[in-house]
């Protein structure tokens, strides 16, 4: 395997574009050493960024991906600059690293674009001031709709992305979501590739969106291993003929040290980062830290149970 000489860093502890030269497919990758192991501050909406960061590192997290959506405490319209440097020196200090920012943004009509470039355009300024070595990328779904009808569209719309992207130097990834717009990897890929596989607009993995759909753990890597640079975990159940999301390791249904263990194998070195789902965080009994800790318990055994390492 070599790295293409000519290829882009796509945001990321030194995150670049390699090629296998069995296959010739094109996989992200990190480092030489294994994945860390993150938590998402979506998951905990209650408390204050430089609290979950302090949280996060004490449980034992790698890494950390912050919420920045309109209204979140790190909401990247209003997050003051004396409190990003409060964060940045807090992650500093405590050696976490800042995998992903996460956002909430569609560009299907001209309106939600429009908002979309500018939150995003905010997203990849806020990244930038929190780790200016290594800025995180920038995630989200693509809304709602018909992929079918909508996909010449959602193309057209995210050539304005990959050109926000290459301006400011931060990779975007857009996440395929059950029910969304975007549903399954084939149609991120696709895109994907309908734009020429641009180096700084990639793919979030996550399986819970997935299960249940006639969509095997194996072919969904495959198919998403060339295009992914970050990683969401969390569980699914199907209950009263409905899909659930539970805190991840919690349900069986998805065997994550196999995932973790064939991500690693196909040259993924990023972030695997555990989401807890607003249907999980919204309980009127829900505990953030709690869930972290239970978060942390189940992956760190799937990590040792897979034999990928994480940073010493």
């Amino acid at each position: 395997m070599t790295v293409c000489a000519s290829a882009l860093l796509a945001g990321g502890e030194g995150l670049v574009p390699w090629v296998d030269e069995a296959s010739g497919q094109e996989h992200i990758k990190t480092s030489d050493d294994g994945c860390t192991l993150g938590f998402s501050t979506y998951g905990m909406p209650s408390l204050q960024s430089e609290a979950a960061i302090e949280v996060l590192s004490e449980i034992g997290f790698d890494s950390v991906e912050l919420a920045v959506r309109e209204g979140w405490d790190a909401d990247s319209a209003s997050l003051t600059r004396g409190r990003r440097k409060a964060i940045r020196d807090r992650l500093e200090r405590l050696s976490l690293r800042l995998t992903s920012l996460m956002e909430h943004v569609s560009p299907v009509s001209e309106k939600q674009q429009a908002f979309a470039l500018e939150r995003l355009r905010l997203a990849t300024e806020l990244a930038h001031d929190l780790s200016p070595d290594s800025p995180p990328l920038v995630q989200t779904v693509l809304g709602s709709g018909d992929f079918q009808t909508s996909k010449n569209l959602l193309r057209d719309r995210l050539e304005a992305w990959i050109r926000l992207a290459d301006e400011t130097q931060t990779t975007i990834a857009i996440k395929p979501h059950r029910g969304g717009i975007v549903s399954q990897p084939a149609e991120a890929v696709w895109l994907l590739e309908q734009l020429g596989k641009p180096g700084r607009l990639r793919m979030v993995y996550d399986y819970s969106h997935y299960a249940f759909r006639d969509l095997p753990l194996i072919q969904t890597i495959e198919a998403s291993l060339p295009y992914v640079a970050h990683v969401a975990v969390k569980d699914v159940a199907r209950r009263n003929n409905q899909v659930v999301f539970e805190l991840p390791g919690e349900t069986g249904n998805i065997d994550f040290a196999d995932l973790i263990g064939r991500l690693h194998t196909g040259g993924y070195r990023g972030d695997i980062n555990c989401e807890v789902s607003s249907m999980v965080s919204k309980r009127p009994d829900y505990d953030s830290v709690a869930a972290a800790r239970v978060c942390y318990r189940n992956l760190s055994t799937a990590f040792d149970r897979s034999g990928v390492e994480r940073p010493a």
